[in-house]
């Protein structure tokens, strides 16, 4: 059944038919430790006869054994031997194998190891350690008593006691009761252990782990990636198999194919991935647990961290394993310990317009040519993006009865996948163009800079000097600065729908946190997600966050300072659209206006600006005056806001007397807007409401 590496016979011929499978070793030692209680059993009851009496299911364990040669007079260390002599035959991953060698276990600890298991196989094993532990009453799993008495090798306890600390210790057994004296102390084996020790890997060996066997893997030669990135990750696997290198980092943006990309790397070598996710501490005590699964399904440890600026996290080298660790984390952020001494770095970066054609051609499978390449010009997302992205455009396509996917598909689609994003900030809707403004000219010169510049913020480095284009991103960072009404916030919407991408403004109450560093961390991902998702981010009123910095007279300065200074290294680092209003631009820190690329001053409007405002937001079938309007527009001296305001209420006026907006309505809006400013209105009240 299995290439043999040697001439001579096994000891017990049954064995020879045994098929080389990691199902095959287990069998094999749970035999041998049903073997080994049997004997215990026999010596205790007189006789084996009594045994089977009492327990008569082992007779079918027994006459198993004698299929293979062996029977119930067989030492069990003859048979531990036979089970060695089998297993160097076979060149196959056995997990059971891998384990006793990566921890230097001997057979008598795999046979405790299995002695605890015996009722994860077969549930009458329950009544039998109850019956062979009356000390223990009703209960159906070993405890440290039994097994010290089953193993004990010359009446001396200290090597089982120290095999089963070992076993302990590598997380292979745990202690259920804790809480009682310590030989009443009653053990089981992890259920993810004991199907990794069948050779049974489930998906999701626990709630906070996931396992990828290697054909399950992506192959390297199918990834979508940049020339350098491709180059690197092809060395990889010859240096990971060297032994040169014995740890790896992958960095780049959530949802990018940074595990991808490890999974392929490791199927290479023909190992699966088990996927850790943070946050970790040193100490933590799922380390011994992923270092024993890592061995038994021949799988590297996959650590996923999401750290912000400043943060480390100290990840120990998983115990008992030897291999290759992985550690995929965001550009921020740092990791230490002797497990990452020596790791190589690979930066995987946002895919070029290049690379987000061909995953748009992949995704899309051409249902349009030609499609691919406008999509990628048109959205700029993370490779795992695009993917989602492209599945869930192609149902809203069918939802409208279409098989050509639209931007629009495109565009609904990447809103369905905001969702993490929506847990901080707020969909606005947006509309319009730059002709439903009424701005000065200046200001609208600059707002369409501002819209070149986002429109072509990728390819702006490749038309600039070499000094230049190593400081330069794809991040666009603009300052809305003037008073409150002047449509700052209008402009922002009109950009974003310009561009025609989703604006969601940041919602200060989730952010701002009471506790330090908390309003870091939710800041780092607010911004984090916007630039994965390709979304316009707006801070209102962004005086609030963006203070100057103050002489540090108190804990409070110090840490008000400290959270200045991260949002000035997190704004240079911004690689999406970020728009920050204002209406009191001396209250923002200097460095942070420094660090825009471009400033908007909205003032107050002038007069003609006035009336272009009141022609915008007046209906089309008004029935004011034109003259008594033109008057109004130079002698009320309103804000944009203030004249949408006057337009609203006008606007209630007519409908509740059921005719045309007339003069008579804006004359007594603005009569009102200039009560609730607290101020006297130029024009004399002529009109009587309702007139």
């Amino acid at each position: 059944m299995f290439p043999s590496t040697s001439n001579s016979p096994l000891p017990f011929a049954g064995l020879e038919a045994l098929p080389p499978t990691p199902a095959s070793h287990f069998k094999l030692y749970f035999l041998g430790s049903v073997l080994h209680v049997a004997g215990q059993l026999a010596r205790n009851l007189g006789s084996l006869d009594e045994v089977l009496e009492q327990f008569p299911f082992l007779h079918g364990y027994l006459e198993e054994l004698e299929k293979f040669g062996a029977g119930a007079a067989t030492p069990p260390d003859r048979w531990i031997a036979a089970i060695r002599e089998w297993e160097s035959r076979v060149s196959a991953q056995l997990p059971i194998r891998a384990l006793r060698d990566a921890l230097a276990l001997d057979d008598r600890a795999i046979t405790l190891l299995f002695a605890a298991g015996l009722i994860e196989e077969d549930p009458r094993f329950g009544f039998l350690i109850e019956c062979a532990q009356p000390v223990s009453p009703q209960q159906h799993r070993p405890t440290l008593g039994l097994l010290t008495a089953w193993w004990r090798d010359e009446n001396d306890v200290a090597p089982v006691r120290e095999r089963i600390r070992i076993l302990l210790d590598y997380a292979l057994l745990q202690v259920i009761n804790a809480d009682a004296p310590r030989l009443q102390w009653v053990f089981q084996s992890p259920p993810a252990v004991w199907d990794a020790l069948r050779g049974e890997m489930p998906a999701m060996p626990a709630p906070w782990l996931t396992y990828t066997p290697p054909e399950s893997a992506a192959r390297l030669d199918d990834l979508v990636l940049d020339d350098a990135v491709r180059r690197a990750v092809a060395a990889v696997p010859s240096l990971l198999a060297s032994g040169d290198v014995k740890a790896i980092i992958v960095r780049g943006p959530q949802h990018n194919g940074r595990r991808t990309i490890v999974r392929a790397m490791a199927a290479t070598l023909g190992r699966g991935v088990l996927e850790l996710r943070g946050p970790f501490r040193a100490d933590d005590d799922r380390w011994p647990l992923v270092g024993a699964l890592a061995t038994l399904a021949h799988a590297v440890p996959l650590v996923v961290l999401d750290l912000g600026l400043g943060e480390t996290c100290e990840l120990p080298a998983p115990r008992g394993f030897s291999g290759t660790l992985a550690v995929v984390m965001g550009k921020h952020g740092a990791v230490s310990g002797r497990a990452l001494d020596g790791a190589i770095t690979i930066n995987v970066e946002m895919p070029a317009v290049e690379q987000r054609a061909a995953l748009w051609r992949l995704s899309l499978r051409a249902h349009e040519p030609g499609d691919d390449a406008a999509l990628a010009q048109r959205f700029r997302m993370t490779s795992g993006n695009i993917r989602g992205a492209a599945s869930l455009a192609r149902s809203y396509a069918l939802l409208d009865g279409r098989q050509r996917i639209t931007a629009t598909d495109v565009r609904a689609a990447g809103r369905s996948m905001h969702r993490e994003l929506e847990t901080l900030a707020t969909l606005i809707v947006t509309s319009g163009d730059w002709s439903s403004i009424g701005a000065a000219a200046e200001t609208l010169d600059e707002l369409r800079n501002l819209e070149s510049r986002c429109r072509h913020r990728e390819r702006l480095r490749d038309h600039v000097g070499p000094a230049l284009e190593s400081q330069l991103n794809c991040g666009v960072r603009a300052l809305f600065a003037g008073p409150s009404g002047t449509g700052k916030t209008m402009a922002a919407r009109i950009l974003a729908a310009t561009l025609q991408m989703d604006l969601y403004r940041l919602d200060l109450a989730s952010v701002v946190n009471k506790y330090i560093g908390e309003t870091e961390k939710s800041l780092h991902q607010l911004f984090s997600r916007a630039e994965e998702l390709d979304v316009v981010l707006l801070i209102d009123e962004g005086d609030a966050l963006l203070t100057t910095r103050t002489a540090v007279q108190s804990s409070n300065d110090r840490y008000a300072n400290l959270e200045t200074n991260f949002l000035l290294q997190r704004l240079e680092s911004f690689e999406g659209v970020l728009l920050v209003t204002t209406n009191a631009a001396n209250r923002i820190d200097a460095a942070f206006q420094r660090r825009m690329d471009v400033v908007v001053e909205f003032r107050l409007p002038d007069p003609h600006e006035r009336w272009t405002i009141w022609q915008l937001h007046l209906p089309l079938d008004h029935a004011v005056d034109h003259g008594w309007l033109q008057d109004a527009a130079v002698r009320c001296e309103m804000s944009g806001g203030q004249i949408r305001n006057a337009v609203l209420h006008a606007s209630l006026l007519a409908l509740a007397a059921r005719r045309a907006l007339g003069t008579s309505d804006v004359e007594s809006a603005i009569h009102r807007e200039y009560r609730k400013s607290g101020a006297v209105c130029p024009l004399p009240q002529r009109w009587a409401v309702g007139a």
